[in-house]
């Protein structure tokens, strides 16, 4: 399916010229694989892809054996392969490099020799396990990969006009008007497959949920298994936290409480587990900042986080499939907003899915100060705006999950801290407005801030 890295891959290629490597990053079953052999296909006249977790053993020992033969070395993967390289025409793959770090450390006398390019895919990069006894090369270009965004679902959906429609609608600030329903219906049913490229196709092909749910719990059980064989001695803790993540998101408030795993449980006992899934990239860690000014790393509090699942559909299958299976019937209730559930963690765990894939860190304000009623507030996200105009450059993000809400921590905040924030943003199912120094705009506007 069409995505949008492919440019990316094109501007490195066009740029760099075998200067350097390209890593591509992200969680499994994501498309990374995919969308390398799709380039070398489309951009190359000829390509090998060594996929290391069927490589033999004997492919994996080069790297060892003729790391400082590269003649010897490449002229084994082509023999091995059968396909035949032309010298800066050709484009060779390593897919799942994580499985071969020496393959990795490899690539600085590759691309020092320039003959051809090279792309490299993983997850689990740079856990421990697989970074240890090798120098990372300084010759490499990394790339992150996330979950397929709203515009590729729309993609994939056969429809290649509505985005453009809501990006002019954003940048003018006016109201979709007669499209913001459809745009919606859109937007549900991207909440609730999600963008994990297999259950989308899926869904494009047959609209069938329960099959599409076949396919989230099959990836949701490759999560579990990598967790259990490269987790290490934070396994337990990690799996945890996974099992723990939509019950802590179901809350009002939903900063992770460490005593929902373990009695008396401390940050400094967790902190690497956290760390370890956000590596992963099965989890989105939201900070706490202890100010909301343009400094946002500076002010970061580390012991107050939330931790959102890396893909909504994903979330929904984890959260709502006790026997196995979320059945047809839920994924219905949940198309047409008529479950008896509180969606707002599904609908913030989305915001915080898109924000992250446009390149956000992720941010939010959480304050209870005791002798102060108006500086007790919880500000859902705080976004950096692209552009530093003569106030500050922070935006605060609400984001509401019903048609009624109240502001009250957005007006606390704005009042509090008005001369240190830009824009600030209403995210709801309602269409776009702009009342009171408040921009509302609709939940599937996440993308464009």
């Amino acid at each position: 399916m069409r995505r949008k890295i492919y440019d990316r891959l094109l501007q490195w290629k066009q740029e760099k010229n075998g200067e350097t490597a390209l890593l591509i990053e992200g969680a499994r079953r994501i498309g990374k694989s995919w969308i390398a052999e799709e380039f070398a296909r489309n951009e190359y006249e000829s390509y090998i892809l060594i996929d290391f977790s069927k490589a033999p053993g004997r492919v994996k020992d080069w790297f060892d054996e003729y790391l400082e033969d590269v003649d010897t070395l490449l002229q084994n993967i082509q023999l091995h392969y059968k396909k035949r390289l032309t010298p800066r025409k050709s484009l060779i793959i390593f897919d799942e490099v994580q499985k071969c770090p020496r393959a990795r450390e490899a690539i600085k006398a590759l691309v020092q020799d320039h003959r051809f390019d090279y792309i490299e895919t993983g997850s689990l990069i740079s856990i421990k396990k697989n970074v240890e006894n090798i120098v990372i090369p300084s010759e490499e270009d990394g790339i992150d990969m996330f979950p397929m965004d709203f515009e590729e679902f729309l993609w994939a959906m056969g429809n290649e006009v509505l985005m453009p429609y809501i990006q002019s609608r954003f940048e003018k600030r006016q109201p979709m008007g007669d499209f913001h329903r459809e745009a919606m219906h859109y937007f549900r049913q991207y909440l609730i497959v999600g963008g994990m490229p297999q259950a989308v196709a899926e869904y494009a092909a047959s609209r069938d949920f329960n099959r599409v749910d076949a396919i989230k719990r099959q990836i949701l059980r490759l999560y579990k298994n990598d967790i259990k064989k490269y987790a290490g001695g934070l396994t337990a803790r990690i799996s945890a936290i996974y099992d723990a993540i939509p019950g802590q998101l179901q809350k009002k408030e939903k900063k992770f409480v460490l005593a929902a795993l373990k009695d008396e449980a401390r940050m400094r006992e967790y902190d690497s587990a956290f760390f370890w899934l956000e590596d992963a990239r099965l989890a989105n860690i939201c900070y706490n900042t202890t100010a909301p000014n343009i400094g946002l790393q500076l002010n970061e509090d580390r012991t107050a986080l939330k931790c959102y699942f890396c893909d909504t559909g994903l979330l929904i299958s984890l959260a709502f499939g006790a026997r196995g299976i979320v059945t047809n019937e839920i994924y219905q209730k949940l198309m047409f907003d008529k479950l008896e559930v509180n969606e707002g963690m599904l609908v913030e765990n989305i915001v915080a899915q898109m924000l992250k894939a446009t390149g956000s860190d992720l941010f939010f304000y959480f304050s209870v100060d005791k002798e102060d009623a108006d500086g007790r507030m919880q500000i859902d996200f705080l976004i950096q705006e692209k552009v530093v105009t003569s106030r500050h450059n922070i935006s605060p993000i609400e984001v509401k999950s019903s048609t009624h809400y109240t502001l009250t921590s957005m007006n606390k905040c704005i009042k509090k801290f008005g001369q240190y924030l830009s824009t600030p943003y209403i995210l709801h199912s309602k269409d776009v407005e702009i009342k009171d120094g408040l921009v509302f705009l609709p939940l599937y506007m996440t993308p464009l801030l």
